[in-house]
């Protein structure tokens, strides 16, 4: 029996080689042709799809959240250009095609670059600012430190700083941060590419969008770039928190996924900020999911947010 061990394991091995290099060829096969530009910010790039025709209102600027990329906003950045308004979003540094940053990968990190990408671009200022999941950390450091460029904020199912004052909240991101770190260890040795056009795009995106983000799923410097951020996380809510509140006077709306039933605590930390709001909007999406709530099945209910926000801003301008 002992001597069936070696022969074992060396089967195994051999098998999950294979995994791997087929994984390797799916993934090669693949390649998506490069979407938007790459725009320099200081002898590196950060890859940038803005989608709509220039002028007409405030810009549509987008940050995902934790693992997240420029493709996770294909569904909601076509719906906004067939209303004739204009969005952009980008990959963080070391995300999806852009080039890496810095270590580390916090808060100050994640806006610095994103002001700098933003007065790179051409694109005129204020903004319309719309964070995702953890991108609601990095909205109020934007919002703190550019006031004068942000014309209102669409936060979807977004975190805030008063998260992380959370007993049950600041746990769960430190396991998250540990799962972070294994997801990159595993993409890193091919685990994930056999797996990513079954389970890379659990967003429900346009075809092109979604082919960006499978290749993202199974990208081991994606993975990598994207635990750093994660176990920043807590650093960050301190930055954010650090900065003085949204202005009263700024439109907010907040758009979640799942039922406000149940989840009390959860959704009153996340409609903070609309509700601090003169000018706020909250909407509750019963059937859609943290991921789906960006995707096409979905995608109306961020539309329908934006204009407000564009709206109610230009009442008062």
């Amino acid at each position: 029996m002992l001597k069936l061990v070696p022969r074992a394991v060396a089967g195994l091995t051999l098998a999950l080689l294979c995994f791997i290099a087929i994984g390797g060829l799916m993934s090669a096969a693949s390649q998506p042709p490069a979407r938007g530009q790459m725009i320099d910010i200081g002898g590196r790039s950060l890859h940038v799809v803005c989608l709509g025709p220039p002028g007409g209102g405030p810009v549509v600027v987008m940050e995902a959240g934790a693992f997240g990329l420029s493709a996770d906003w294909g569904a909601v950045q076509a719906r906004l250009a067939a209303r004739g308004i204009r969005s952009c979003a980008y990959d963080r540094a070391g995300l999806g095609r852009s080039d890496p940053g810095p270590n580390p990968r916090d808060g100050l990190a994640v806006a610095g670059d994103f002001e700098a990408m933003l007065a790179a671009s051409g694109e005129p200022g204020p903004y319309i600012y719309v964070g995702h999941s953890m991108a609601g950390l990095y909205a109020r450091l934007f919002a703190g430190r550019n006031p004068d460029q942000v014309a209102g904020l669409v936060l979807i199912d977004a975190a805030t700083p008063a998260a992380a004052d959370i007993p049950m909240a600041s746990k769960w991101i430190g396991r998250f941060a540990t799962a972070s770190r294994v997801a990159g260890w595993g993409a890193s040795i091919g685990l994930f590419k056999p797996v990513s056009p079954l389970i890379g795009d659990r967003i429900g995106l346009p075809p092109e969008a979604a082919r960006d983000k499978r290749r993202a799923f199974a990208s081991g410097a994606h993975n990598r770039w994207s635990a750093r951020e994660v176990e920043q996380w807590l650093a960050a809510s301190k930055q954010a928190g650090g900065l003085p509140p949204f202005d009263p006077s700024l439109p907010v709306a907040v758009v979640t996924a799942g039922p406000e039933a149940g989840r009390e605590q959860w959704k009153a930390v996340q409609t903070a900020p609309a509700r601090a709001s003169t000018r706020g909007y909250v909407r509750h999406v019963e059937g859609a999911g943290h991921a789906t709530l960006l995707g096409e099945g979905f995608a109306d209910e961020i539309v329908k947010a934006v204009l407000f926000v564009r709206s109610d801003g230009a009442a008062t301008q």
